[in-house]
């Protein structure tokens, strides 16, 4: 069998030095290309870190300058390393297009937009979204099957939590209104939509503790919600763990009688149900057997 071919790969035409860019730059199994990508995320972190602190007051006002310079160094290093990669590449359209290639685009922007909207800077935190190159240099490429999973599960799932957050929706317009007739401004309720802040925080089990109802009413309404708070968070996980589980089960391979053909066997079955013959380990496609033996035991 033929390995795919790499459409970004450049062809035999092209330079010595474009193939060998491509290799360090692209290549994760060789010496270069390993070390070339854990600088990389070494650069990136560093970056993202020199955003967070200069988001410090005391830091910005004795590190400032120093900080900004390392973010413009590391924004020329970055955007070096893109017309890099769009040069080495036998398609550069596709690569740009390309889920890495449009964060590694937005990793360099908001730099370049601070000229222009002093702050924006602070938008280049979403370089930690590079990081994900980490999954093919420490060879983690299998975890994105589970991640599959899980995908196919929240994508099955979204009708069902939908109507959840929904019906969640409507229950804390309903308290918190009733909460706002009860307890009045007095309490702190000064409206509906303050009501339902405080039924929001009460039901999802936060709690922040700057209003509260104060009359016995409102306090025996505060615990009806609070109970319902914890069956509550355990519906979307419910909802989810199951799909998560039918999705698993859907991705695993199906058990084949080798004798009749038949399957639908359960995980833990040794023999066939129809036919009696044995099967193979659990993911195996089953272990033939004699089929004389199988009209003998119809037979019987």
């Amino acid at each position: 069998m033929t390995s795919p071919v790499d459409p970004l790969r450049p062809g035999i035409e092209a330079s010595d030095a474009r193939r060998r860019a491509y290799d360090v730059i692209f290549g994760h199994e060789s010496g270069p290309g390993r070390t070339f990508d854990v600088l990389l995320i070494v650069a990136i972190l560093a970056s993202v870190l020199a955003v967070m602190m200069e988001s410090v007051g005391p830091v910005r006002t004795q590190w400032g300058g120093v900080l900004r310079a390392a973010e413009w160094f590391f924004t020329v290093l970055f955007t070096l390393e893109y017309v890099t990669r769009l040069w080495c590449v036998a398609r550069p359209i596709l690569y740009a297009r390309s889920p890495l290639g449009i964060i590694d685009l937005l990793a360099i922007l908001p730099t370049y937009i601070s000229v222009l909207l002093p702050g924006g800077q602070v938008l280049a935190v979403v370089r930690i979204l590079r990081v994900l190159r980490v999954f093919r240099i420490l060879k983690l490429a299998q975890y994105t099957g589970e991640a599959s999973v899980l995908l196919a599960a929240l994508r099955a799932s979204r009708y069902k939590i939908t109507v959840f957050v929904f019906a969640v929706m409507t229950i804390v317009v309903v308290v918190g209104s009733l909460m706002f007739l009860i307890e009045g401004s007095a309490s702190g309720f000064t409206s509906i939509p303050r009501g339902v802040y405080w039924a929001v925080v009460t039901l999802t089990t936060v709690g922040y503790g700057d209003i509260a109802p104060q009359t016995p009413l409102g306090q025996g309404l505060a615990t009806v919600v609070m109970i319902m708070g914890y069956g509550i968070i355990a519906v979307p996980t419910g909802i989810v763990t199951a799909e998560i589980a039918y999705a698993t089960r859907r991705n695993e391979r199906p058990r084949r009688c080798a004798g009749c053909g038949r399957e639908g066997h359960d995980p833990d079955a040794g023999f066939c149900k129809w036919c009696g013959g044995p099967l193979g380990s659990p993911g195996a496609p089953g272990v033939g057997h004699d089929t004389t033996n199988q009209g003998m035991g119809d037979a019987s």
